[in-house]
């Protein structure tokens, strides 16, 4: 059985959150509890996800949430490979940002080096905790497909996203290892993955980001 870890961010996740509502609807579903939301220490966040991982074995996904991405970006540093089968980054806040909280430590600077593991690190064109510029470049030293999904804020309760279905379409395709690598020679896929599936035609995108063809979910 493949089993999945919810990584929140800080302040843990809502019931609200798409990550509570995809936990509460999925038995394999577990979060990775902190002992300190507000303000942790970085290694003792890595700690707890390393013991989680020990339980969950080898067949485990990763979803992560705002600077839960920053956790697994620090675990994967120090980790042996075939410990985790995919991660699904959403809305990686920059620990190195001006507006990232003060009371965390240990989160800067971002690891900047490949997971040993696929990825999808997925983004919002309006952010207020990571630039698109910044997303992208985590995704590339990451070696993750990178999606942008315009204007949702920190991707969060907040955004209005509700269950976000699209967002679990992509994590099952982590799960059946099945998912096509749209990042060639650095580009990298940008789709709407909030309401109708494939490209917005009012869509603004970053120059250099590669346009395909639109995907069904």
């Amino acid at each position: 059985m493949t089993h999945t870890l919810i990584l929140p961010g800080l302040h843990d996740s809502d019931p609200s959150h798409w990550q509570s509502r995809w936990e509460a609807g999925d038995e394999t579903m577990e979060r990775v509890i902190q002992d300190d939301w507000e303000t942790p220490h970085c290694a003792e966040w890595v700690a707890r996800l390393d013991q989680a991982l020990e339980r969950t074995g080898p067949e485990t996904l990763l979803v992560a949430h705002s600077a839960g991405c920053a956790l697994v970006a620090h675990w994967a540093v120090g980790c042996s490979r075939g410990r985790v089968r995919g991660a699904l980054l959403v809305a990686p806040s920059d620990p190195e940002a001006a507006n990232f909280p003060s009371g965390p430590t240990g989160f800067a600077p971002m690891p900047l080096v490949r997971l040993p593991f696929p990825s999808v690190v997925v983004a919002s064109s309006n952010d207020p905790f990571v630039t698109v510029v910044r997303a992208q470049a985590f995704a590339r030293a990451w070696g993750s497909e990178f999606v942008m999904i315009g204007d949702a804020g920190h991707i969060n309760t907040a955004s209005g996203l509700g269950d976000w279905p699209e967002g679990l379409a992509l994590l099952r395709s982590l799960r059946e290892n099945s998912r096509t690598r749209f990042h060639r020679d650095g580009g990298y896929l940008s789709t709407d993955l909030r309401g109708p599936r494939g490209y917005s035609d009012g869509e603004q995108f970053v120059k250099g980001v590669q346009n395909t063809s639109p995907r069904s979910l």
